[in-house]
């Protein structure tokens, strides 16, 4: 199990770093918006994540 928490912590960095750089380009004040929270979310799951799987992934 620790793979696949390991896998997924690394994917949710991955996805941070993309809304990032989506933040960098973005058109407008509402885009950037939507970036942040997108953040915020991935942010969450990845303390989820880092401090134990949820019940709902545990096996």
């Amino acid at each position: 199990m620790t793979d696949v928490r390991n896998l997924l912590i690394r994917g949710s960095e991955k996805v941070t770093v993309h809304y990032r750089l989506l933040i960098a380009g973005a058109k407008n004040e509402k885009e950037r918006e939507l970036y942040r929270s997108r953040i915020e979310r991935e942010q969450r799951l990845l303390d989820q994540l880092q401090n134990g799987l949820p019940e709902r992934f545990a096996a």
